[in-house]
């Protein structure tokens, strides 16, 4: 695939126009005449401390340049395209999967490739210590337009103690998953069994249902979309991806394995978990710091059961951030110095001994502090093997218009007001047309 083409940068009329633009750039500090090099992320408190502790390291190593760091409101998007069109694009950005596309488009973004290739020897050394399916993850229409820095893919945390009550023995590892039938078993052997007294699930989902329906579809042998990157066409009609988006849905709404969404209006999936009313729960790693270390919730991981077109192992999203850099930054060779060192060997390891990430190099997974980090897991291979079993999402620049109008479709299935067939024909076209216009 040729490079993008570098549009027009983003209108500022249109978006300094946004009652936001103001008061975030005011409050960023984004405005200082200071010469440091400025780290756009998103995090909760205990990881926002994670990602100091990286900052602090490399100024140990690296005095000569300052760093300043930017955190994100709820809508990273949006507060880094209002930075950008007001002039100040943060030196160095988070990137998400599904979202880094558009801004790469838009001229953003600068392509790694350019630095990287400046380095052969370090590119070389980065991609044999990388996992295939993260790097290719910020890799579009061959540019490179970030780095991976944590994985956060999805798989199914549950309580040890109610699992054993009811005879359960949950698979270990990626190539031994449970299938369809397998884990409905499962489910419907621990629903009713609870640790408080009242009506407990087998089953609940902590990430976003449409998400997870997808996933379940994709274990069922189908691709969401074809390709990953700029796909051309949605597989909802797929009969094998709709048969696995069906049989997540009826968890809930035949099975009653599930809390219906109307029964989580009140009480989070993770809430459910941890007071023990709920025996497993769908999510990712950043879960583990809310469920680990309390003595009544003894936890373990496992990983999600395959259809009978699915498989041989189970699969999971690839679920990625990375670290891009500012196209437009005049910072970009201290830049380019803090992304390799917070995306290598060392900035890794200090986010793998931190229990609150999944890092994304191979030689930081093997390491004794990710290990140590994660005592409280027998079956750490759901978290070191996940990356090589993670599949990617589609990047598209399309993706808000996409996933707005698959929420839609999906909820009806995921309520009961339809069925997954009903997203093929009709549905799937205006799907395929939104992509055709990207």
């Amino acid at each position: 695939m040729s490079r993008p083409t570098p549009v027009a940068p983003v209108r500022r009329r249109t978006l300094l126009g946004s009652a936001l633009a103001a008061p975030l750039l005011a409050g960023a500090g984004c405005g200082s005449p200071d010469d440091a090099l400025t780290f756009f992320f998103q995090a909760r408190p205990e990881e926002a401390r994670v990602r100091l502790k990286i900052i602090d390291e490399f100024r140990k190593r690296h005095p000569d340049i300052r760093i300043r760091a930017i955190m994100s409101g709820p809508d990273p998007l949006q507060q880094m395209l209002t930075y950008c069109a007001g002039g100040k694009c943060p030196d160095v950005m988070m990137a998400w999967e599904l979202l880094y596309s558009g801004l790469a488009e838009r001229g953003v973004l600068l392509d790694l490739n350019t630095l990287l290739d400046r380095d052969p020897a370090y590119a070389a050394a980065l991609r044999a210590d990388s996992y295939p399916a993260l790097y290719n993850t910020f890799t579009y229409a061959g540019g490179q337009y970030a780095l991976p820095e944590q994985w956060s893919g999805v798989f199914l945390y549950y309580n040890r103690e109610l699992l054993a009550d009811a005879g359960v023995t949950p698979p270990a590892r990626w190539c031994d998953a449970w299938s369809f039938d397998e884990f409905l078993a499962a489910a419907r052997a621990l629903t009713g069994r609870e640790s408080s007294g009242r009506t407990g699930w087998g089953f609940a989902d902590a990430w976003v249902p449409y998400f997870s329906a997808a996933c379940f579809g994709r274990n069922n042998g189908a691709e969401w979309f074809t390709p990953s990157v700029r796909p051309t066409r949605t597989n909802l009609g797929d009969p094998k991806f709709a048969e696995g988006f069906q049989f997540y849905a009826d968890l809930a709404v035949r099975h009653r394995v599930a809390p219906k969404v109307a029964d989580t209006q009140s009480v989070s999936a993770p809430d459910l978990f941890r007071r023990g009313r709920a025996a497993m729960v769908m999510g990712g790693h950043w879960l583990y710091s809310e469920f680990a270390g309390h003595d009544d919730l003894a936890i373990d991981v496992t990983v999600l059961p395959v259809g009978p077109h699915g498989g041989p192992g189970a699969i999971t999203d690839v679920g990625s951030t990375g670290l891009s850099i500012a196209a437009g930054s005049p910072r970009i060779e201290q830049a380019w110095e803090f992304v390799k060192f917070a995306t290598g060997p060392v900035g890794q390891a200090i986010i793998a001994a931190s229990g609150l990430f999944v890092p994304v190099l191979k030689s930081a997974m093997g390491a004794s502090g990710f290990a140590a980090a994660h005592r409280e897991i027998r079956n750490l291979e759901v978290f070191t093997d996940g990356p090589a079993n993670s599949r990617p999402l589609p990047v598209t620049p399309a993706w808000g218009k996409v996933s707005a109008l698959l929420e839609r479709g999906s909820n009806r299935v995921l309520r009961g007001a339809a069925t997954a067939a009903s997203l093929s024909g009709r549905f799937a076209s205006d799907v395929d047309a939104l992509l055709d216009m990207s």
